[in-house]
């Protein structure tokens, strides 16, 4: 196995984890008995392994949803931090990490920009730094399907439950100055990525993916093309040397590998454009329905969302103390204004503290403490409404059949004890 293919920097002992699962092949891959191998939630990485991948992948903690290619997300209570640090950044891939990612090789590489503009521009890394204006941005990506585990019927797709999702900072140039530089024509509708991730065939006649997002939105001020994420270099999973950002949007829209943006009269037609990809239907549909495709609309802002990062479900916690909760609010529409919380299953709510963020589309810092009236279960229900009026629904929102857009509120259980 080469290191171009889906699991080209796994060792062996993760390679046989991942394929063939279980627990005689967990403990033949660490090595030694697993006393509580029963608490082991699945898919979890064992830190032992983790450590061992880590040194190739730069990952730690996250839970792998596959390897062909590689998925993996991250479970909330490693989100706390305000920037995700890149080892616990979610990944999501639809082909094969090219080479050059791997060895950070910028040989023979340039950013190809064409179609509806006057000037062809092909620029280098140094062009690319030289001649426009660099910017930081701490910014949310999030995955169109994060959530998709809480549908039912299920949805096809990796069952993401609530860790698609990180806020990093990147440092690149806005997309609107390198296109204003080739001259966008009047004529331009949208623009269309090419990466140079391999397709799973190994066939260079077809693409992973090939997404876009209309003009006005690679034109606004917040849509970047980044080559440095937290300070470093773009990790090899997250798109060396250069991906889009397309912030409040799904994470899709954010082509990684970069090597080509197409300017077109005509909404972008490239691999995960068409038919249900990326789409949810125009009206609502009862579960199960079947969606003609012309009643799919693309996805474009990403709701209002939040999460508990502190403390994670199934706490004890003594009834003499106030238990202290915190977790980040973000929304694609714009800022959040409010957080609150409820312990009564929704009747009465109570408001938390919420920062601002360091930027439009990073998320908020939230926190809270809550003292609760008796012994017993309870569930901390959280929900986020953005500047819109947006709120996060208290069950799984719309159905719909690729399983998009679920920012139904979290909820953790607690035991409150005498």
């Amino acid at each position: 196995m080469t290191r171009t293919e889906a699991t080209q920097d796994l060792p062996d002992s993760r390679r046989q984890f991942l394929s063939h699962g279980g627990k005689a092949a967990l403990i033949a891959a660490l090595g030694a008995p697993v006393p509580f191998i029963d608490n082991l939630a699945p898919g979890v990485m064992p830190e032992a392994l983790a450590q061992v991948v880590g040194e190739a992948k730069g990952k730690r903690g996250i839970r792998v949803l596959n390897d062909r290619p590689f998925n993996a997300e991250t479970p909330v209570t490693l989100l706390d931090d305000d920037i995700t640090p890149n080892e616990r950044h979610f990944v999501r891939n639809n082909g094969i990490v090219p080479e050059r990612a791997w060895k950070k090789d910028l040989k023979g590489w340039s950013l190809q920009i064409d179609g509806e503009v006057g000037k062809e521009l092909n620029l280098s890394m140094s062009d690319l730094k030289a001649r426009f204006k660099s910017v930081r941005r701490t910014l949310v990506i999030e995955c169109g399907g994060n959530g998709r585990a809480g549908y039912d019927p299920p949805a096809k797709g990796n069952q993401w439950t609530l860790g698609a999702v990180g806020c990093a900072e990147y440092e690149g140039v806005r997309l609107r100055d390198v296109l204003n530089a080739a001259g966008v024509k009047k004529s331009a509708v949208y623009i269309g990525y090419y990466g140079e991730d391999i397709h799973l065939s190994r066939d260079p006649r077809k693409q992973p993916i090939s997404r876009g997002v209309p003009i006005a939105k690679a034109l606004d001020e917040h849509t970047i093309l980044a080559w440095s994420m937290n300070g470093e270099p773009l990790p090899a999973y997250h798109g060396f040397p250069l991906r889009l950002v397309c912030p409040g949007w799904p994470g899709s829209t954010g082509g990684k590998w970069l090597k080509r943006i197409w300017v077109r009269d005509q909404v972008h037609d490239g691999t995960k454009m068409t038919g249900t990809a990326y789409r949810v239907p125009r009206h609502p549909v009862a579960p199960g329905t079947d969606v003609a495709e012309e009643d799919m609309e693309i996805i474009h802002e990403m709701p209002v969302k939040s999460i508990i990062t502190r403390p994670g479900t199934g706490i004890e916690t003594p009834l003499a103390k106030q238990l202290a909760l915190r977790g980040h609010a973000w929304s694609g529409w714009g800022d959040v204004k409010a957080m609150d919380l409820s312990i009564d299953f929704g009747a009465t709510w109570i408001s938390a503290k919420l920062g601002a963020p360091r930027n439009p589309y990073a998320w908020q810092r939230w926190n809270v403490q809550i003292k609760f009236p008796k012994p017993g279960y309870y569930e901390v229900w959280a929900r986020a409404t953005d500047n819109r009026g947006h709120m996060q629904p208290m069950l799984v929102p719309g159905w719909n059949p690729k399983g998009y857009l679920n920012n139904a509120m979290q909820r953790i259980a607690v035991k409150v004890v005498a």
